[in-house]
C-alpha cells in the first residue's frame, strides 16, 4: 500500500470554528479573501480547493497513493491555547477526518492521555504533537500512554515564534515578515531541537516508541559529524525505530540524507497542500517502494514483505 504519511486538511468543521474565532489562530474573510491568520507569521490564503478532500483523493488516486495520513498542523498553535479553546477546535479535526474514511487516515490531536485512547481505539494510526515539546517534556504523560498502545508519533513543527514591532525581522529595516522566514527558521530550529532532545533523552525514556520526524528532522542527522565531535550522541541516527519524512526538500537533501541514514530511516510525506510534493521515484523503483510502502508501514506498526 503506497502511502503519503505527511499531508494538511481542514475539514468543513474546524474551518467553521476557526471563522467564529476572534483571536488568532482563525479563519478569516470570504471567498476568494478567505485567509489563516497564525501567531508569529503572516497571514496566508486558504486557496479555493485546497481541502477539498474529493479533489486531494483523486489526486492521490493519479498519483497512485493509496493512504493518506492527514495532521493537524501544530504550526497553527491549537494545543496551546486554553483547554476550553483548543477542545472544540481538536474535536473538529479529529472528528472530521476519521468520518471522510479511506484514503484518509489520521494522526490524531491528542490534549490528555485519555484522548490517546480514545483516537487509537476510534482508529487514528497515531498522535501528532509539536516539535518543542518533546523539547520541554510537556507532552511525557500522553507519550506514555502511546508507547503503552503501540502506536507512532508524528513530530511536525510548532507555532512560530511570535514577534511584534521592532523585534520583527525586517520591521528595523522598513520591510515585512518574509512569508518564508517562518519555514526557514522557527521551523528548522525547532524540528533540529526536536531530534536531538528525542537522541539524548527520549529514546531512553521511551524505548519502543516509533517516532515519524516531519521536514527531514530539521536536517539534524546531517549535523552527525559536529554532534560526535562535541560529545553528543551521534549514532541516534540510526536508532530503528526512527524515520525521517521528506517533506519540503528535494533530491540534492534527500541524496545527503539517504547516504548517511540508509534508505529504511526515510518515508514519503508530501505536505500537501502547504508546498509542492518532491517526487518519490528520484532515485528508481527500489528506492520509491521502500519510501513509500515498506518504510511507512513499518512505521506505522504493519509489517510488510519487503
Amino acid at each position: 500500500m503506497r502511502t503519503d504519511l505527511h499531508q494538511h486538511l481542514l475539514p468543513e468543521p474546524l474551518i467553521g470554528a476557526l471563522a467564529r474565532r476572534s483571536t488568532v489562530p482563525r479563519v478569516a474573510g470570504i471567498g476568494a479573501t478567505l485567509r489563516l491568520e497564525l501567531a508569529g507569521e503572516p497571514d496566508s490564503a486558504l486557496q479555493e480547493g485546497d481541502h477539498d478532500p474529493v479533489a486531494r483523493a483523486a489526486e492521490a488516486e493519479r498519483e497512485g497513493i493509496d493512504r493518506i495520513v492527514v495532521s493537524l498542523s501544530t504550526a497553527l498553535g491549537i494545543e496551546a491555547l486554553p483547554a476550553d479553546e483548543a477542545r472544540p477546535l481538536v474535536d473538529a479535526f479529529n472528528q472530521g477526518i476519521l468520518e471522510l474514511g479511506g484514503p484518509f487516515e489520521l494522526w490524531g490531536t491528542a490534549l490528555t492521555a485519555d484522548d490517546v485512547d480514545a483516537l487509537l481505539d476510534a482508529g487514528a494510526r497515531g498522535i501528532t504533537l509539536p516539535a518543542l515539546a518533546l523539547v520541554d517534556g510537556r507532552a511525557e504523560t500522553l507519550l506514555d500512554r502511546l508507547e503503552e498502545r503501540g502506536a507512532p508519533l508524528f513530530v511536525h513543527p510548532g507555532p512560530a515564534t511570535e514577534r511584534s514591532g521592532d523585534e520583527a525581522p525586517g520591521r528595523g529595516r522598513g520591510g515585512d515578515v518574509p512569508s518564508w522566514w517562518p519555514a526557514m527558521t522557527d521551523y528548522v530550529a525547532q524540528m533540529s531541537a526536536a531530534w536531538h532532545a528525542w537522541a539524548a533523552f527520549g529514546r531512553a525514556r521511551h524505548p519502543r516508541l516509533r517516532v515519524v520526524f516531519a521536514m527531514l528532522a530539521g536536517l539534524a542527522p546531517l549535523h552527525a559529524e559536529r554532534l560526535a565531535a562535541r560529545g553528543g550522541p551521534a549514532e541516534a541516527i540510526h536508532d530503528p525505530l526512527v524515520w525521517f519524512d521528506s517533506s519540503s526538500y528535494g533530491a540534492r537533501t534527500l541524496d545527503s540524507m539517504l547516504r548517511l541514514v540508509g534508505v529504511d530511516r526515510l518515508v514519503h510525506g508530501s505536505d500537501r497542500p502547504v508546498i509542492a510534493a518532491a517526487e518519490p521515484s528520484l532515485f528508481g523503483d527500489a528506492v520509491e517502494y521502500a519510501l513509500t510502502t515498506v518504510n511507512p508501514q513499518r512505521a506505522l506498526g504493519v509489517e510488510v514483505l519487503a
